[in-house]
């Protein structure tokens, strides 16, 4: 039976979402059950795309990549996939009305890492975040507003705002394994070797911007999406806090986190914040 092949696909991204990130599953699990599915869905295509590329260094990674890239075509028209992640997506892609420019547009900013290394101009930098980030945002927010276009309209900006943040402060928290593993600067006119505390705290000013701007339409969001978008606002906006603490050289030369009884206290404030209406 089909239904039993999907249920299967959906329980794959669900381990897909819970394995790789204990941060956004956590955040996900605050979302209403009438949507948390879906995320688990867009979590587990795009987590296996960026894995292509970032990881299986003794592999042909182009192949793979182009290989994935065709078995997603043949699911979003076909409307199956024996990938039963690429299935499991595609089910949300028609579902939610995913427009197919989002998922062009993710696919290439994950093909531009099979070859480019470094980002050298602003406007660079930002399609490659629109591509890596900022569609996810909408491709989430599609879920978030059921088809209610109007709403999609207004939260649109904001819901970018948030991906780009994320995706940001993932860039400046990564900066050692992207620089020495991956050989990738994704920062432009930003000197990774020698990065000094006024770069850093360019960089920070930037994420800031888009967490305040990002911050305005957690507020306007659905009652099944905000506290779960609120939640991973915080963990993500905690990481910055303590990145903007820490030296430049030390963030060059080690991996910053945000510790797991961190995360519980962070649960426990935001829940009380949403609870008192207080984002």
């Amino acid at each position: 039976m089909k239904a039993l092949f999907d249920s299967v696909s959906y329980d794959c991204s669900k381990v897909v979402t819970k394995s790789y990130s204990t941060s956004f599953s956590l955040a996900t699990k605050m979302l209403s059950d009438t949507i948390r599915q879906d995320i688990y869905n867009i979590y587990g295509f795009v987590r296996f795309a960026d894995e292509i590329v970032d990881t299986f260094h003794e592999y042909n990674k182009k192949e793979l990549f182009e290989r994935f890239e065709d078995d997603l075509e043949f699911a979003l028209q076909e409307k199956i996939s024996l990938n039963p992640i690429l299935n499991a997506f595609q089910h949300t892609y028609h579902k939610c009305n995913i427009d197919k420019h989002m998922v062009d547009s993710f696919m290439k900013s994950m093909r531009l890492d099979l070859s480019k290394s470094k980002y050298e101009t602003e406007q660079e930098y930002k399609d490659y975040i629109y591509g890596s980030a900022d569609v996810v945002g909408l491709m989430c927010l599609k879920v978030f507003v059921k088809g209610d276009q109007i709403m999609y309209d207004d939260l649109k900006d904001t819901a970018m705002s948030l991906g780009s943040a994320f995706q940001k402060v993932n860039f400046l928290r990564d900066l050692k394994a992207d620089h020495e593993l991956l050989d990738r600067t994704y920062f432009p006119n930003t000197d990774l070797v020698n990065l000094t505390e006024e770069d850093k705290q360019l960089i920070i000013k930037d994420i800031e911007n888009d967490f305040n701007n990002g911050l305005v339409g957690i507020k306007k969001l659905p009652i099944e999406a905000k506290f779960g978008v609120f939640m991973a606002y915080r963990y993500y906006n905690q990481l910055l806090k303590k990145l903007k603490k820490t030296p430049a050289l030390e963030i060059k030369n080690a991996r910053i986190r945000v510790p797991n009884y961190k995360k519980a206290e962070l649960l426990t404030r935001s829940y009380i914040k949403y609870q008192l209406n207080l984002l």
